[in-house]
Formats: structure tokens, sequence, C-alpha cells
């Protein structure tokens, strides 16, 4: 089988995990795609993920209330040793960079780290992962019985669902007694939606010129238009933004339907985070910006007077 390990929160299938779904069916790898999903009142997760995958395997146990790396790892490498994984895929989050490369070695499987493409090269798994601060997208092979995958978010779409839903089936483990304990977790308010999970993103950079105007006409349009916030790397070191909304190399990958950039150069850096939405809106003063060689549509102007005309025309 090919087993991915769900990334779940508030009772809800992670977007992350349909993209590993896509993965999964692209890799060329022989078994079913199977979804494990860890954790404590995971039904409803479990419910959603039969929808995408041949089987669901379900974890439901006091034990994984809270996520802890070495029984996330545990759990992980004795589901895929009873079910004679060829594949384990796991989300490239920062816990699944955590736990994964645990995985790994429990496994003695080689590690293809932060992929953004998979395929069957005879009866080796190929990845390709972006290197050099992305200006690189070097192609690795691995042959083993079992191999272990991290999935860089963004990288894929997500899976549709199925034509019918998979079988779910209850597994006992055999779990380590946890050696660290999470004595509490902040969870970041908003009432944005979260930007992974964005169907648009609109995005700011330091050519809207102040953290004021940020808030006016970033927030402002993607607030008017029910869309995640993003900012570039300058913006977030400036001190602007928090770096949660940071996209690019070294922020999150995302892959929005639209991807709206204000005053955004396009460093390459950052295009390797949102260089894979379906389409992409820039407005910069800067005729001879690198985003307008990437953008579906351009405006060559000031965006503090372009976006009110666009948040006018939104509220309207």
């Amino acid at each position: 089988m090919i087993l991915i390990v769900a990334e779940h929160a508030g009772g809800k299938l992670a977007k992350s995990t349909l993209e590993m779904v896509t993965a999964a069916r692209q890799s060329g790898r022989e078994g079913p795609v199977t979804v494990l999903v860890l954790g404590q009142g995971v039904a409803d997760v479990a419910n959603e993920a039969a929808r995408y995958a041949d089987q669901v395997l379900v974890a439901d146990l006091p034990q994984l209330a809270n996520y802890n790396a070495e029984v996330w790892a545990a759990a992980t490498a004795q589901i895929a040793q009873e079910g004679e994984a060829s594949t384990v895929i796991i989300g490239g989050s920062r816990s699944g960079r955590e736990y994964a490369p645990r995985v790994a070695v429990k496994l003695d499987a080689p590690y293809l780290e932060d992929v953004i493409q998979l395929s069957a090269s005879g009866n080796a798994l190929q990845a390709q992962r972006y290197t050099y601060l992305a200006r690189v997208t070097e192609t690795v092979e691995a042959e083993a019985p079992v191999i272990v995958v991290t999935v860089k978010p963004g990288s894929f779409a997500p899976a549709a669902p199925a034509a019918a839903a998979g079988e779910q089936y209850d597994v006992e483990l055999d779990l380590p007694a946890p050696r660290v304990e999470v004595t509490g977790k902040s969870v970041e308010k908003s009432s944005r939606v979260a930007l992974t999970e964005a169907d648009v993103i609109v995005t700011g950079g330091r050519g809207v010129g102040s953290p004021e105007n940020f808030a006016t006409y970033v927030e402002g349009l993607a607030d008017r238009i029910g869309a995640g916030v993003g900012a570039t790397r300058a913006v977030v070191d400036a001190g602007w933004r928090p770096y949660a909304e940071q996209v690019g190399q070294t922020g999150k990958t995302v892959q929005p339907k639209a991807y709206i950039a204000l005053g955004v150069s396009g460093a390459v850096q950052h295009l390797s985070g949102m260089g894979k939405s379906k389409y992409i809106v820039a407005i910069n003063k800067d005729a001879e910006a690198p985003i307008f060689k990437v953008a579906d549509y351009g405006i060559v102007g000031d965006v503090n007077q372009i976006v009110p005309a666009l948040i006018e025309a939104a509220r309207k």
C-alpha cells in the first residue's frame, strides 16, 4: 500500500492531506492509497478521508490526543511494517518534518524530503525538489522496499473525491510512553481563512509603502473579497507583518485559484512559493518587475491609487 499520514485540525481534514493523495496517485507505486488517521475523536476526519482514499486506517486513542513526534513516528512505522507499505507519504509541515526522519530510521528506508513531484522510474521512485534557494530543481531517485517521502505543501493540486468511498478499519497500536510532554498550546486567532487553505490570496510587498498602507489596501481588499492575507519576506523582515503570513522559499508554499500580488517585485524566492497558483494578478508601478513574467493579468501603476478602486468595485 501507499500510506499517507493525515494532517487535520479542528475535526477537519487539512488541504495538505488531499495534496498528498494526489502525490500518491501520481507516484506510480503499487498498492491502494491508504490514509492513516491518528488522534482522539477523529471519526469525522476519517469519514472525510474515506471520500478520497481507497481505504482509511483509524487509530482513535487517548494517547494520540496531542501530537508527539516520538509517538507519531512509532505509530506510522508500525502500520507501514504491518501493511507492507511501499511508500510512506507525510506532509512537509513543521510537525511532519519533525517525525518523518524518525519513521525513515525505524523502517531503514530512504528519505526523500520536501518533494514537489513524484513519478515511477522503473522500480525506483523519482522525485523533484527545489534547491539553491529554489533557483534549481533537482531530480532524485530511491529504490527500496519502502521509501519515506515528505511533500512540500502547495506543490500538488488537492485530490478530487473518489467515485466510491474507501473502507475504514480500526487499528491497534503499541505506542511508547512519550518522553516529552506538551504543557500548553496557543493558536493564532484570525477571522480570515488560513493561508494554505485559501482559494484566493492577496499578498503585499514593500511596494505598498508602509504598514498602514498594508492594512488599508492589502487587508482591505482581502476582507472585501474573503481572501487570505500573504506577505513577502521583505515585509516580514521589516516587522510589518507576522512570519505566519510569509509566502516563499522560507515561508509558506501556496497554490490558490487566484493570487493577487500588490507591490510585489517577484524575487525568485517568492515565486517558488506561489508560482503554481491558477491565476496570478500583479499590480506594480515598475513595469520591469519580475512578477509580470509569471502574471496572467498585470497592471502597471501605483497600488495606492488602483487598489481603492478595486475595493470600491468589489463593494458594489
